[in-house]
């Protein structure tokens, strides 16, 4: 009894209110403690989503995002996976983003899909000038992202690919998203009215992906595509995404590929965050055609010297002429054929010319033109995602 007596307090040590403030302070350590737990776990499975997106187990912050330096992001939305497909694809989204966090500044630049560009990473040359597009089927986002970067002339330092099947199930994760609807249209059995509505992942997907009843064809998709994307970007870096990280994690893991790492993924939402805030969008402006037989959209040099600067600028880069095999096609076409860029109507004598001559008669029965003809057919099987 004694020795129970010397391990139990006294009596006296128990003053009024102690009782209540011990329970509280334990409380309060469990609280803490359940919170530090439920943060590590939440961390690690966001890191093993991201990483796994990636490819790799590479978690280190990259030297640009840690000093805090303008980046640029290509977005590429590919097709796989929609309506039962599941081939490489083409990517028939892609939007070129930069983020400058000492200027607080973004830029967000869709590029159309049917742009005349010089596809990059095709060792056969079978693509030498066609769509922007077919980048994607011939080396996946690494041809895309040097075919975009030798367009404009601009550097491209990380890439994010989308399957598309996954906007229905991010908008959903992110609990929706606002968006200024420009006209009243319907599509997929779904209603939109003109001004601000609030759209769940069946509508975003419905939103994106009509075209044929808007006026300004795939250009005014363009503009639906950037609302969805940014006001996605807008939510997913709000603190209140935070409760539907799981969600989020198991989409990421399973439809997203990217090469930044889990730690970009959190310094790109503390430092850049405020990139949002003056976000500044637009579209390279393309010319109607018909080359071969396919519809493509012509960019002029003035229009890609225009976008090049706008990006350019807000990499903290000086501005530089546009020297490129794009520009010497409009350069020996405008010389040769004589184009008229303010006349609405399509280019019908618009030529592709060999990528080692720069005479009419060599464009008659080159590789080029010969390349472009039997790929169009092959690339029109694709089946557009958006129609």
């Amino acid at each position: 009894m004694h020795r129970n007596r010397v391990f139990a307090a006294s009596e006296t040590n128990f003053k009024p209110g102690n009782t209540a403030a011990r329970l509280f302070g334990v409380i309060a350590i469990l609280a803490v403690s359940f919170g530090l737990a439920w943060a590590a776990h939440m961390y690690f499975a966001v890191h093993n989503a991201i990483n796994s997106a990636g490819g790799n187990n590479n978690s280190a912050t990259s030297a640009k995002i840690l000093a805090r330096q303008p980046i640029s992001v290509l977005v590429l939305g590919v097709d796989q996976g929609i309506e039962g497909r599941h081939e490489q694809g083409n990517s028939d989204t892609l939007i070129l983003a930069t983020l400058n966090p000492s200027k607080n500044k973004a830029t967000m630049t869709s590029i159309p899909r049917d742009t005349l560009v010089d596809v990059k990473g095709d060792p056969g040359n079978k693509y030498f000038m066609f769509r922007v597009n077919s980048a994607y089927e011939v080396g996946g986002s690494k041809a895309s992202m040097k075919t975009v970067s030798s367009l404009l002339n601009v550097p491209i330092n990380y890439y994010l690919e989308v399957n598309m099947k996954a906007l229905k199930s991010l908008v959903n994760a992110v609990g929706g998203v606002d968006v200024n609807v420009p006209f009243d249209f319907s599509y997929d059995w779904c209603s939109f009215h003109k001004g601000k509505q609030h759209l769940n992942g069946r509508h975003a997907v419905a939103y994106v992906r009509m075209r044929k009843e808007d006026p300004r064809g795939d250009y005014g998709r363009q503009m639906r595509q950037r609302q969805v994307i940014e006001a996605v970007a807008h939510k997913a870096m709000s603190v209140n995404t935070i409760s539907n990280y799981r969600k989020l994690a198991e989409i990421f893991n399973k439809y997203v590929k990217t090469n930044l790492s889990f730690n970009d993924m959190i310094a790109l939402a503390l430092n850049y965050r405020g990139c949002m805030k003056k976000m500044d969008s637009g579209y390279i402006q393309g010319h109607d055609a018909w080359i071969n037989g396919s519809s493509i959209q012509v960019a002029s040099n003035e229009e890609l010297q225009k976008v090049s600067n706008k990006i350019r600028k807000n990499l903290g880069l000086d501005t530089e002429t546009l020297d490129n095999e794009e520009t010497r096609q409009n350069d020996l076409n405008n010389e040769r054929n004589h184009l008229k860029w303010d006349d609405p109507n399509p280019f019908t004598n618009y030529q592709v010319f060999d990528s080692n001559s720069d005479t009419p008669e060599s464009s008659d029965n080159s590789s080029g033109s010969q390349s472009s003809q039997s790929s169009s057919s092959k690339s029109d099987d694709w089946l557009d995602i958006f129609k």
